[in-house]
């Protein structure tokens, strides 16, 4: 009897020093970053596993890009390239931006266009402002939009008409996400999210060791952005997610509501069921670019496209024309995402 409670009294006093050491040895859990601020004329937010914190780093990332493609700066890249400066010398992120919108816009058919920046600056949402629209002024502005009429040679924008202009809005935040995640893997970050305005990238898992979980709001004519309520979560991991929605950006003139999402083709403000598509792709400049021309084009020519690429995904929130009502489509590869 006294030789068991001897090994028990042995083996106790080992199971607690064990215990102990593994306290006092155990690494410290990393609190992740947390960082914010305003860029491109919105708020981002960026968490991060690391031990340092990268906001300046990040920021000096940002500035650069906005010195890229910002049409706010008078002295970006974009804006030379759209008042044909001839001593412009594009960098890597015009040159990625410009290839991946053409790309998009053949496989959209003009939907997404990143030419339509001065039939956006005529409805008055753009990065200058127009008092006055009608017929004739559409048809004007329509002889030089069209994303077929520029092109890429030898590191210079050829144009067919000077009058026609870049607007790299409806990719660049998405775009900017990327950025400041491949700065966050560079140095050897794995779990991270990056969000600007909406637009986002997460790698890894959030700090509870989970998939990070996104919202989706639900289609509310709030032109303040006060007023938000989720529609769904979906929860996901290394890849990119954007959402374009008519619900936020709009403003009504003589009893008729006019959304910032344009046409390149009609020239006119998109009048459909449509009213908001969320989309999930390998990087946040795809998704971004694919959820501005889903707009464009609807549900059905919407659903076609995700139907022929098995790398994107997409949310659909759109008005039943029979009833009035507000329904939702998720594709199939999206379900899985989707918390119960």
């Amino acid at each position: 009897m006294k030789r068991t409670k001897y090994i028990f009294l042995v083996l106790l006093a080992a199971a607690i020093t064990f215990i102990v050491y593994e306290q006092t040895h155990k690494k410290p859990e990393i609190e992740y970053q947390k960082d914010q601020g305003r860029v491109f004329g919105t708020i981002y937010h960026i968490s991060y596993d690391y031990p340092a914190n990268l906001k300046k780093e990040i920021e000096a990332e940002l500035n650069k890009f906005d010195h890229s493609l910002s049409p706010f700066n008078p002295n970006s890249v974009i804006t030379k390239v759209n008042t044909n400066d001839t001593t412009v010398v594009l960098d890597k992120w015009f040159i990625n931006v410009f290839e991946t919108g053409k790309q998009i816009a053949g496989i959209t058919g003009g939907a997404f266009d990143f030419t339509v920046a001065p039939l956006v600056n005529l409805w008055g949402f753009g990065f200058k402002k127009s008092d006055s629209v009608n017929e004739h002024a559409v048809d004007s502005i329509l002889q030089f939009v069209g994303y077929n009429k520029v092109s890429l040679v030898n590191g210079k924008v050829i144009k067919q008409d000077p009058r026609t202009m870049i607007d790299a809005s409806a990719i660049a935040k998405g775009y900017a996400c990327d950025v400041v995640a491949e700065l966050l893997r560079s140095r050897g970050i794995v779990n991270f999210m990056v969000e600007i305005g909406g637009e986002l990238v997460a790698g890894g898992v959030n700090q509870k060791g989970k998939m990070w979980r996104v919202g989706i709001n639900k289609p509310i004519d709030d032109s303040t952005a006060m007023v938000s309520e989720i529609e769904e979560v979906i929860e996901i991991s290394n890849m990119g997610l954007a959402t374009s929605g008519n619900y936020r950006n709009f403003y009504v003139k003589d009893g008729k509501k006019y959304a910032h999402t344009i046409d390149p083709q009609s020239g006119y403000p998109i009048q459909h069921n449509l009213l908001s598509a969320t989309v999930v792709a390998p990087d946040c400049m795809t998704a971004d670019a694919y959820a501005t021309a889903f707009m464009v084009l609807g549900l059905k020519e919407s659903l076609r496209i995700v139907d022929a690429d098995p790398l994107i995904e997409a949310y659909f929130i759109y008005t039943d024309e029979e009833t009035g009502a507000y329904k939702t489509f998720c594709s199939e590869g999206l379900k899985k995402y989707l918390v119960k």
